[in-house]
């Protein structure tokens, strides 16, 4: 068994869903592969809109939104179906309906949970049309929709697996001798009573390395529209290098720290069972990407992070008493409440600095929690830089930075807090 997962980018239009179809066809006679979809191109961001505007009680613009995003899909489906366009036409006005049963209604929920309902249907949709493709071009394949396998809590949003139902479903349905090829969603999942969630933002990587866990999969291959790992965001440092070779535990500090290229959650499944994954070009599947496994001492280039859109703040003691366990504690517990994981943590004598991500009602809900118990100070507009294995030169530039607010230094790993440029 492999699996394969397939992003936004790389089925963002005709001509690149007609170059994933090769990449299947040449999948070796015999072997049994999962196929994880994510929604095309932007469809989460405008999916998002339509969950904004629901929300705030404008159903018809609600409506109006999805409506574009419906004909997109349709005409999508239009231009690369012929036999299978009618069936698959039928398969999406359902899942078309699933949401607009809801759009007709007033919330009476919290954000989350309708966020899920609604935006879920991106990788239905997506998935679908790539199954009827496939079809059209004589491939075995058998869709399946996730939510009927991946078994969830209901923290909405960022939803925990439930493992051993889950893995008992897995095999159940993708074990099954009939088909070679399965093609279902990324990112989204169910609560037992059939509620629809899902697995936090870019969290269809996490769906195949779930999947590769359940099935004991031989090898994850995650498929984007770059040559593999690079050591920084190329758009943003020219002299980004490609990353061959990769082990869990760099990879797993390079998403912790921000970078984009993997989902945070997804190594701990893969190496839990020693299974590879690989990042590959579908732009040129020729090439070979990069592994990521269990090998050790590996020689790293400097890898840089960017991280904008980060807030510090700074828990102080009221009466100027040391900062103990007893403080540690409090703020931690704050944290684990709203679900909040710290960027950077500085400890002072009688202060705690923590940097996270701005999510502004969180954070303001934080503050106010903390405020009971200590002088409470934010700071917004702030960019987290992080370099891993840096140079002597690197490391004499980001000391020349201007409007820097904290700055931390180990061995291997930099890191500064500056002002974020308007």
């Amino acid at each position: 068994m492999i699996v394969y997962k397939f992003g936004g980018a790389s089925i963002s239009n005709i001509e690149r869903i007609q170059q994933v179809i090769q990449i299947i066809e040449n999948i070796e006679a015999g072997e049994k592969a999962v196929l994880v979809i994510s929604a095309m191109g932007k469809t989460t961001n405008a999916l998002e809109k339509v969950v904004d505007a629901f929300f705030q009680q404008k159903a018809t613009e609600a409506l109006q939104l999805f409506e574009v995003i419906k004909q997109q899909h349709l005409t999508v489906a239009k231009y690369l179906l012929v036999k299978e366009y009618n069936t698959c036409y039928a398969r999406m006005i359902d899942i078309f309906t699933e949401v607009e049963w809801l759009l007709h209604d007033k919330p009476v929920r919290a954000y989350d949970y309708y966020y899920d309902q609604i935006v879920c249907c991106g990788e239905l949709l997506s998935s679908t049309i790539i199954h009827f493709f496939c079809k059209e071009n004589g491939l075995n394949t058998q869709w399946i929709d996730i939510r009927d396998v991946l078994l969830t809590d209901n923290n909405f949003r960022d939803a925990g697996i439930i493992w051993d139902i889950t893995a008992q479903k897995a095999q159940q349905v993708f074990l099954n001798t009939a088909h070679s090829i399965y093609i279902t969603q990324g990112f989204i999942g169910a609560t037992t009573d059939n509620e629809s969630t899902t697995l936090g933002r870019e969290g269809s990587d996490f769906t195949a390395a779930i999947l590769g866990n359940v099935l004991e999969a031989k090898s994850v291959s995650i498929w984007k529209d770059v040559e593999g790992v690079m050591s920084a965001d190329p758009k943003m440092f020219k002299e980004a290098v490609y990353i061959p070779e990769l082990n869990y535990n760099e990879v797993i500090e390079m998403a912790y720290y921000g970078a984009q290229v993997i989902h945070p959650k997804t190594i701990k499944p893969l190496q839990n069972k020693h299974i590879p994954l690989l990042v590959k070009c579908f732009l040129n599947p020729s090439l070979p990407g990069t592994i990521i496994h269990n090998a050790k001492h590996l020689h790293f280039p400097p890898i840089q992070i960017l991280k904008d859109k980060q807030v510090l703040i700074t828990f102080q003691s009221l009466d100027f008493s040391f900062i103990g366990g007893q403080s540690i504690q409090n703020i931690y517990a704050f944290l684990n409440a709203l679900k909040l994981i710290p960027n950077l943590i500085q400890f002072g004598a009688i202060s705690v600095q923590i940097c996270l991500d701005d999510k502004a009602e969180k954070i303001n809900e934080l503050a106010m929690l903390a405020a009971e118990k200590f002088d409470v100070q934010v700071q917004k507009n702030l960019q987290l830089f992080t370099v891993r294995h840096y140079t002597a030169a690197i490391l004499n530039a980001m000391n020349a930075e201007e409007n820097v607010v904290l700055r931390q230094q180990t061995p291997i790993t930099l890191q500064i807090l500056k002002l974020q440029k308007q």
